[in-house]
């Protein structure tokens, strides 16, 4: 199945992973693939679409691969139209073999839940976010991305990041050992 998004489906990419300061990315219509069967229901209020079988979603500054996709999407305009017009993105559930890529930084996890409306990215069943541009890597039982406020909450943290300088002595002093004290003078 294939799907061109419009707007609704365009804040995933927003949604997934927290902005890079100072990068300007050209957005570009978000397209979601699948190998199996596609289904949209409505409802009077929202829409659910739902994806399965080798997803692939591809928008701004997004990659994002799964084996199954639920999108939900509050609507709008007529009730009685069998597609209402989509207004906002209400929530993203990717589960089985997840993998997102945003510009230098990827997460892989088994469950990644979007929640716009509370600004959070939860990613459960060994997640893993690597940030290549900073070389860190960190997993966790659960890691909660919180967007706008520069927080990950992790539960049950290993992180693994670059090297720390020696902090043992000063390198001067390594370098250039102070010369023992002189003896004293043998008396005559």
């Amino acid at each position: 199945m294939k799907l061109r998004a419009s707007t609704a489906l365009l804040l995933l990419a927003a949604a997934l992973l927290p902005a890079v300061p100072g990068r300007a990315v050209e957005e570009t219509t978000t397209v979601i693939t699948s190998d199996g069967e596609g289904t949209m229901v409505s409802t009077d209020t929202e829409t659910t679409i739902t994806f399965r079988d080798h997803v692939v979603v591809t928008g701004t500054d997004l990659r994002l691969t799964c084996d199954y996709l639920e999108v939900v999407v509050l609507r709008t305009g007529d009730k009685t139209a069998t597609i209402g017009k989509l207004d906002k993105f209400r929530s993203l559930l990717a589960t089985g073999n997840v993998h997102m890529v945003q510009g230098a930084r990827e997460a892989a996890c088994g469950r990644a839940e979007v929640i716009p409306g509370q600004d959070r990215v939860i990613l459960t069943e060994n997640p893993v976010v690597v940030d290549h541009d900073q070389n860190t890597r960190i997993s966790g039982e659960k890691i909660t991305l919180l967007r706008g406020q520069r927080r990950v909450l992790v539960e049950k943290p290993t992180l693994v990041g670059p090297p720390v300088k020696d902090l043992g002595p000063l390198e001067k002093e390594k370098k250039n050992p102070e010369p023992p004290p002189p003896e004293p003078a043998k008396q005559k």
